[in-house]
């Protein structure tokens, strides 16, 4: 079985800098980012709010790390990722989150592996949302 080609929204990558789990779904997410274990895709957009919830001040607590380090990792995530470009999707529950449906809607072939529950119960895009645990049970 093939491994889908994913979207992986923000809160799964937070989630897996701040865990202290290393085994958890979401660690070994972004760990899978970091070494290409999976295909995935981001836009310029998805980056761009990557790096701007990444550099917030309180969140910096939680994961440590510098801004310099943040720009590290996410050139990492970007060197290992599929960059696309989103097109016009449908109308996402949450206007925070119409990046995430405009790149869904670029290729049939995507999933979203998210946390957030308002993203994993809307009808429109109901089986092409993931929790992390059900896309890492599924490798």
């Amino acid at each position: 079985m093939t491994r889908p080609i994913v979207i992986v929204d923000t809160n799964v990558v937070v989630a897996g800098l701040i865990t202290a789990q290393d085994a958890s779904p979401v660690a070994r997410i972004l760990d899978g980012m970091l070494t290409a274990a999976f295909p995935y895709v981001v836009s310029e957009a998805l980056l761009a709010e990557y790096r701007t919830v990444l550099a917030r001040p309180g969140l910096r607590k939680f994961h440590g790390l510098t801004i310099a380090e943040v720009e590290t990792l996410l050139t990492d995530v970007a060197l290992h990722a599929i960059v696309l470009s989103p097109v016009p999707g449908p109308i996402a529950p949450d206007s925070g989150d119409q990046l995430l449906w405009d790149l869904l809607a670029a290729r049939a072939d995507l999933m979203l592996v998210t946390g957030d529950k308002r993203l994993l119960r809307d009808a429109v895009m109901q089986g092409r949302v993931l929790l992390p645990h059900e896309f890492v049970a599924g490798a």
